[in-house]
């Protein structure tokens, strides 16, 4: 059974999506904002304030994790540094199937649009690297996998919380990169037995995406790209 606090903190994910509907109106009505601004702001806030109060709400159930798995600061750190690693190598094997099997394009929508609002905002970039990785790991992987976990196997545990975590994004077309990336933080999960470990590796991931995106011309990027894609085309013969 799934207890309290656990609703409760899935209950401020959900109220923090649905609170733009009258953040933003509120914000661009009474602070005469642009709606840029307002989203911006609301976002800030209903990120901050639902990370706040979903780490007080699970405190305890992070420091017994940290507690019971005698994992020490050096440990944690070289985790993180291998779980970047192998997120990449799941998200670069997932979209060569995407583009490949399925002839998905490459490039993710929710992402673009993140993008967009960081090029006139920067100070969004808080939420993707940091508010983001913490709610959605507390979320999907404490949680809704380790609630999976103890009723069932690792990979349909494993599965099940990816897919719901890919299905969040809204941006189903990728639902199999998702899934790829949710497969190894719920990994990471059960090897470290601390929900630390996955928020760092999903910070530090997301981090360095959106810097990339910001600091690599987008020509070079897609030059790299078919590089890359006529690499795999001569490998695969």
């Amino acid at each position: 059974m799934i207890s309290k606090r656990y609703w409760l903190t899935m209950l401020t994910y959900v109220l923090m999506h649905l609170s733009g509907f009258i953040i933003i109106p509120s914000l661009t009505f009474i602070l005469n904002l642009n709606p840029l601004d307002a989203l911006v702001y609301s976002q800030l806030f209903a990120f901050l304030l639902a990370t706040i109060i979903s780490l007080y709400l699970l405190r305890t159930d992070i420091s017994n994790e940290l507690t019971r798995s005698h994992i020490h600061f050096g440990q944690i750190i070289s985790w993180t540094i291998i779980g970047i690693f192998l997120a990449y190598i799941a998200q670069f094997i997932t979209s060569s199937i995407e583009m490949y099997i399925f002839q998905i394009e490459p490039g993710s929508e929710n992402t673009a649009q993140i993008m967009k609002i960081i090029d006139n905002a920067p100070i969004f970039l808080v939420i993707p690297a940091i508010f983001a990785p913490i709610l959605e790991e507390l979320i999907f992987r404490k949680i809704i996998f380790g609630s999976l976990y103890k009723r069932m196997n690792f990979v349909w545990a494993a599965v099940l919380s990816s897919l719901a975590f890919g299905v969040i994004h809204l941006d189903l077309v990728h639902l199999l990169i998702y899934t790829g990336m949710g497969l190894v933080f719920s990994y990471l999960y059960v090897k470290t037995k601390t929900i630390i470990v996955p928020i760092l590796v999903h910070m530090g991931m997301n981090s360095i995406t959106v810097m990339a995106q910001l600091l690599i011309d987008v020509e070079e990027l897609e030059r790299i790209q078919e590089e890359l894609s006529s690499i795999i085309h001569l490998i695969g013969g």
